[in-house]
C-alpha cells in the first residue's frame, strides 16, 4: 500500500523537477541567445563607425578644408607677435564677444567635423 502512495509522488517529484531544470535551461539559452545579440549589435556599431572614419578621412585627402581652419585659426596667434598688429587682434576679439552662443558652438562643430573629432557633442554640454 505504501508503494502505491511512493510512486505517484516520486512521479510528481520527477515531474516537477524535470520542468524546472527545463525552465532553467530555458533561461540560460535566452541569457546567451541575448549575449550573442548584443555582440553582434556593438560588433556592427564598431564596424559602422570605422567604415565612417575610412570614408571620411578618404574624402578629406583632397580637401583644403582642415588647412584652411588651421591658417584662420592661427592668425591672430602670429598678429600678437608682429608690432603693431596686436591692436587689430584685440579688437577682433572684442567684436567676437558680442556673437550669439549658437555661432561659436557652430563653428566649434564645423571645425571638430573638419578634423574628425567624435564627442564634441560632450565637450559642447559643459
Amino acid at each position: 500500500m505504501l508503494q502505491a502512495f511512493i510512486g505517484p509522488i516520486a512521479e510528481l517529484a520527477g515531474g516537477w523537477l524535470n520542468a524546472k531544470t527545463q525552465k532553467q535551461a530555458a533561461d540560460a539559452k535566452l541569457k546567451l541567445t541575448e549575449a550573442e545579440v548584443k555582440g553582434k549589435i556593438l560588433l556592427s556599431k564598431e564596424t559602422s563607425i570605422a567604415d565612417w572614419e575610412r570614408i571620411m578621412a578618404q574624402g578629406s585627402q583632397s580637401s583644403w578644408k582642415d588647412e584652411y581652419f588651421v591658417i584662420i585659426l592661427s592668425i591672430p596667434l602670429i598678429l600678437c607677435w608682429i608690432p603693431g598688429t596686436e591692436g587689430w587682434v584685440d579688437r577682433g576679439f572684442e567684436q567676437l564677444s558680442k556673437a550669439p552662443d549658437w555661432y561659436f558652438y557652430r563653428l566649434g562643430i564645423a571645425i571638430s567635423a573638419s578634423f574628425g573629432v567624435r564627442g564634441v557633442q560632450k565637450f559642447f554640454k559643459r
